[in-house]
């Protein structure tokens, strides 16, 4: 019986782990989509190669209105975290320039073990302000062979 505790409880102690939680089958991981009043169209461009663990890397926003024309100008806020974790980002991801044709270069981006991520952003343009919220999957690196 106390071999079945044990057991048991070491189980449990992995299930805590971080990383250690699966995310959801259906999450949803579409790079483009419209913030929550649809007033902006967000595409998320991820780096290549694909984020390491505990580097910081830089990300960009092409923001557009609904109609497909860039938006310029716009502030965004960056934020995010862990859902199945309840922690946010290790650092603190700003938007460092505006590049041509409504393109944002976000800097400082970091995730600091592997999982299921949010990455939201706060956007205050011409049209107003709105939200949209992506979610991305940190894999561990890819053994070499």
């Amino acid at each position: 019986m106390k071999r079945l505790v044990a057991s048991l409880l070491a189980l449990s102690a992995l299930t805590l782990l971080p990383g250690c939680v699966s995310p959801p089958n259906d999450l949803d991981l579409a790079l483009t989509r419209p913030t929550a009043a649809r007033k902006y169209i967000v595409a998320l461009q991820l780096p290549a190669p694909p984020a390491a663990i505990n580097q910081l890397h830089a990300w960009q926003v092409q923001l557009r209105t609904p109609a497909g024309e860039p938006v310029t100008h716009a502030r965004i806020r960056v934020d995010g975290g862990m859902p199945q974790h309840g922690h946010g980002l290790p650092t603190r991801p700003q938007v460092t320039q505006e590049q041509p044709v409504g393109v944002y270069r976000i800097e400082g981006m970091k995730f600091s073990m592997t999982g299921w991520w949010e990455i939201k952003l706060a956007i205050d343009g011409p049209a107003g302000a709105d939200e949209v919220t992506f979610n991305t999957v940190v894999a561990a690196p890819a053994a070499s062979r």
